[in-house]
């Protein structure tokens, strides 16, 4: 390529990114100078209440966390510098797979390097031309990449609407497919709306298909023992196959999983791309899962807390006079619709000792940005109400709140 022709190409990208600065689009980072936590400190020296991380079990920061990372890495190393099948799998990744089925309630687990690669793994070795995969508009863009990689047939159902489902099954044994999956997030991270797994697990039973979760958002504290969504909806054993992190609740360090019967895993081990072709799951990561997994089977304290500061603040915020998107669930979107608004909203709570981020286009639809509030198990009450005195004086000299 030319001089000429290599400006021209990096000046049309400096181009856009101007252009995203000025439509209120560009997503500027964050630099946190201290673990994560309830609390952190970013690198300008200021300490801000964290409202924004996947932390929903308060265990990324946690001392008995490190600890079992730190004895992880005593006895197995800092990494393999290998994939998998070569030499690079310990005992402690079996554990973890291990651990992990019975957590879940599955035969087998199979472990990646991120979520991300779990569900960018999944589809291609198990699924062909002669399937149908059913997935949900809002599906988050693991599955929706994942999918892309397959040859399958690909119908997508209205998000979380249970007759456009049946509608798109009924068009896939139409077009004479042979197997066909539904695939869903148990929790969709944007709104925090939970799946309907339930009715998607009759309509599976009815038209002969299988059943995916994604469970990024839900393994750790969804149901009344944090199995997941499965569990929420009372159809564990019904679902079959799972993906997830261990890059939230579950410590929040990061590496994926996906659990199904040992067909499906052992299959996934001899054919998935990302876990044939990327190096093995830290083992640091792997002991400090297995720690993070023998703790919260013991007790749902930790589970138990994050739903009481989610109840306590959807009530709240709601009172103070934001809008937000109904549910349950520790993500909380308070919608401010524009992207130039949650813009300046997450700088003036940066101001006022809060860390929050905004999201909008193409993350989420357009006039529909907002900032995602995520609550944790270690927030404690004090914390939540210094928050939601900043959300109001926010709120009222952005002129936001609705009364």
């Amino acid at each position: 390529m030319s001089d000429q022709a290599k400006s021209a190409f990096f000046s049309g990208l400096q181009h856009k990114l101007d252009t995203l600065r000025e439509q209120g689009l560009y997503k500027p980072e964050r630099v946190l100078a201290s673990r994560q936590g309830a609390e952190v400190v970013a690198d300008d020296g200021r300490t801000l209440i964290n409202m924004c991380a996947n932390n929903y079990l308060g265990l990324s920061g946690d001392l008995q966390t490190q600890q079992a990372s730190i004895e992880a890495t005593e006895k197995y190393g800092y990494g393999l510098s290998s994939v998998r099948f070569i030499c690079g799998t310990q005992t402690v990744h079996k554990e973890l797979e291990k651990a992990l089925s019975a957590f879940l309630g599955t035969e087998d687990t199979i472990l990646y390097a991120a979520a991300f690669d779990a569900n960018g793994g999944v589809f291609e070795p198990l699924f062909d031309e002669n399937d149908a995969i059913i997935s949900d508009a809002l599906n988050h863009a693991s599955i929706i990449d994942g999918i892309r990689l397959c040859k399958a047939g690909r119908y997508r159902y209205q998000h979380n609407d249970m007759a456009d489902l049946e509608v798109q099954l009924q068009a896939a044994i139409a077009a004479g497919k042979r197997h066909k999956v539904i695939v869903t997030d148990g929790v969709f991270s944007m709104d925090g709306t939970i799946a309907q797994l339930d009715k998607i697990c009759d309509l599976a039973d009815q038209y002969g298909a299988l059943v995916m979760i994604d469970e990024c958002h839900a393994s750790g504290f969804m149901g009344k023992t944090g199995r997941g969504t499965h569990e929420h909806h009372n159809v564990m054993g019904r679902i079959d196959i799972i993906t997830g992190t261990l890059g939230k609740a579950l410590g929040g360090a990061m590496g994926g999983f996906t659990a199904a019967r040992k067909e499906v895993i052992d299959t996934l081990r001899q054919k998935s791309r990302p876990y044939l072709f990327s190096n093995t799951l830290a083992p640091s990561i792997a002991g400090a899962s297995l720690s993070v997994l023998a703790r919260i089977s013991k007790s749902t304290e930790l589970r138990d807390r994050l739903h009481e500061n989610t109840a306590y603040f959807r009530k709240e915020i709601e009172r103070i006079g934001f809008t937000i998107k109904p549910g349950t669930h520790p993500v909380v979107p308070v919608m401010l619709f524009e992207a130039p608004v949650a813009q300046r909203f997450a700088a003036r709570m940066y101001e006022l000792g809060v860390l929050l981020s905004g999201f909008f286009y193409p993350v989420v639809p357009m006039g529909q940005a907002r900032v995602r509030v995520q609550l944790s198990a270690a927030h404690t009450r004090e914390q939540l109400d210094t928050v939601l005195a900043a959300f109001e004086q926010a709120g009222r000299e952005l002129g936001i709140l609705k009364i």
